[in-house]
């Protein structure tokens, strides 16, 4: 899931707890090009007010508009957009990208059940179990059930939609440079939830970037925390051994799903004999560690770097080897 998604589901939390009556969207499937993959959210009142984001744009003011003119009001509903409006529920908007898209829209009432239900998938987003939610198409009520793997997926029976959240994406910058700077706007900008630990005052005063949290604690403190869940990037991007080496030790007895710290060959070599003979880890854990950090770009200035950072990270979040890029 991405950082918006779990926007989302505050604001709906938000809406609902003043009474609004809400709509809730999830992309279901989509047919060739799409901005947004199955499970992307949207959440939005009558009145047009809304977050969240299931296209790009043309769908969502296909969408709203449709909303301000009082259809949807059944309590599930699904969508179609792309089809030339074939299919039952469907829209005549076409996608430029050419491909079609599917949208599950959930009516909700500002009751209680409501607002436990958007807790739980809040918690959820936060967290490290993922959940099923079941949605019976005829309005029934949605439910959770345990997930047996994370991420993001959309699981069909013949009247139950099942949607598979887990834990949002979350990357921890362990100090703060000109690197860090950039590869935090970078990983906002691609929906990660974005925290930075650095214990420095002074460089904490010269960091700025919108919507990033920033933690005055050493970052290996933060890590041990529990901090990190199975959807967790850790990078350590200072050149200083006293933050990067701490945090690499920290993070490798975590879930994360990326661990990496910034440094030339000859500086991992010696950052990995460092590890083994003094921070007190096994071959195993430091070979978790990608060092040098991010793609073979030939990246030289701190933005640079930071692209080559975040691309790395996106190949290990889809899955993706090296050699097939």
């Amino acid at each position: 899931m991405q950082h918006l998604d779990l926007q989302v589901i505050e604001r709906a939390l938000q809406w609902a707890n003043r009474g609004h009556r809400l709509w809730l969207c999830t992309v279901l499937a989509t047919f060739g090009s799409s901005p947004r993959e199955p499970g992307a959210m949207l959440v939005a009142r009558q009145d047009g007010e809304h977050l969240g984001s299931l296209s790009g744009g043309c769908v969502e003011e296909d969408f709203l508009e449709r909303l301000r003119q009082g259809e949807f009001s059944e309590p599930v509903q699904r969508i179609r957009y792309g089809d030339q409006g074939e299919a039952p529920g469907s829209s005549r908007v076409l996608l430029p990208c050419g491909g079609s898209l599917e949208v599950l829209v959930e009516r909700l009432e500002p009751d209680a059940a409501t607002l436990t239900h958007l807790e739980v998938v809040h918690a959820t987003l936060l967290g490290r179990r993922a959940l099923i939610r079941r949605v019976p198409l005829d309005g029934r009520g949605a439910h959770f059930a345990l997930a047996e793997a994370p991420g993001p997926a959309i699981l069909r029976e013949e009247d139950i939609i099942g949607v598979r959240i887990g834990p949002a994406l979350r990357l921890i910058i362990a100090g703060i440079s000109p690197v860090s700077q950039a590869c935090a706007s970078f990983a906002s900008t691609l929906g990660f939830e974005v925290i930075v630990c650095d214990p420095r005052e002074e460089a904490r005063r010269a960091f700025a970037v919108p919507g990033v949290e920033v933690q005055a604690v050493l970052p290996s403190t933060f890590i041990a925390s529990g901090a990190c869940h199975a959807a967790t990037a850790v990078v350590a991007l200072t050149h200083d051994p006293r933050i990067d080496d701490l945090a690499m030790i920290e993070a490798v007895r975590t879930d994360a799903f990326y661990i990496g710290v910034m440094g030339s060959r000859q500086t991992s070599r010696q950052r990995e004999k460092r590890l083994l003979r003094s921070g007190g880890l096994g071959p195993e854990q430091v070979a978790r560690i990608t060092m040098p950090i991010g793609l073979g770009l030939g990246s030289k200035t701190p933005a640079e770097i930071a692209l080559a950072v975040m691309a790395d990270i996106v190949r290990v979040h889809r899955g993706k080897a090296r050699d097939a890029l």
